[in-house]
């Protein structure tokens, strides 16, 4: 179990490192005035990065979507690596990932032209179009994968902890189950105003809010003539 925990916290770390090195890959082809250029690789998409159109450069405006994938991805690492120091970022690593999985997913999958901002600051291109790489979905699935061996990890790491504890700590699922558990009874416990208290209650409210209304309506007509006889 040990042995297979380890591999686990291993992966996870591998495949959020090749999620970031596949940001280093093409990751969409702009075509601009009816001119191809090359293709544009992820993290420049999500850094300004560079069009050349008619041998002439162009910076692109930031691509929050992919800015944002790439920031949760180096995140996603710094915590897998973490694992090894802390027992903490073993429960945000994998929620990370998700996130950052489910994000480049949309947009892998989504219209181009959504998530890819090919603005360029004073120039305005003709006929402007935006293809997708394949390593788009590939940095997707490496995301993804990143979340599922993380999460294997910390329910494997949790179970061996428990194990050794020798029934004096429970297991992830065993707290989550227990939470609710205890919720249901307590909801159990709650007691619910009858029509005539809502009514009641309702009516003592609304009458509330008129007094108060009316007193600052009152006190503000009052300062703002006070002060229109000051000034005059």
């Amino acid at each position: 179990m040990k042995t297979v925990n380890r591999i686990c916290q291993i992966l996870s770390i591998i495949f959020a490192l090749v999620s970031l090195v596949l940001f280093f890959t093409p990751f969409a082809t702009i075509t601009a005035n009816n001119i191809a250029a090359e293709p544009s690789v992820g993290a420049e998409l999500a850094f300004r990065g560079k069009l050349t159109i008619a041998d002439t450069e162009y910076t692109l405006a930031t691509s929050a979507e992919f800015l944002f994938c790439f920031c949760l991805t180096v995140l996603g690492l710094v915590l897998s690596a973490l694992t090894f120091k802390s027992k903490t970022a073993r429960y945000f690593a994998p929620a990370v990932g998700l996130l950052a999985g489910i994000y480049m997913l949309v947009a892998a999958l989504g219209d181009p032209m959504k998530f890819v901002d090919t603005r360029v600051k004073e120039v305005v291109f003709n006929g402007t179009s935006v293809v997708y790489e394949s390593s788009v979905l590939l940095t997707a699935i490496a995301l993804l994968v990143f979340a599922v061996v993380a999460a294997a990890y910390l329910f494997i790491d949790d179970y061996i902890e428990v194990m050794q504890s020798k029934g004096a700590k429970r297991t992830i699922m065993q707290r989550v189950i227990g939470f609710f558990k205890d919720y249901k009874s307590e909801s159990k416990k709650i007691v619910w105003p009858g029509l005539r208290d809502v009514v009641k209650n309702t009516v003592i409210v609304l009458v509330m809010c008129l007094l108060v209304g009316a007193f600052i309506w009152i006190l503000d007509k009052g300062l703002a003539e006070l002060i229109g006889l000051i000034l005059r």
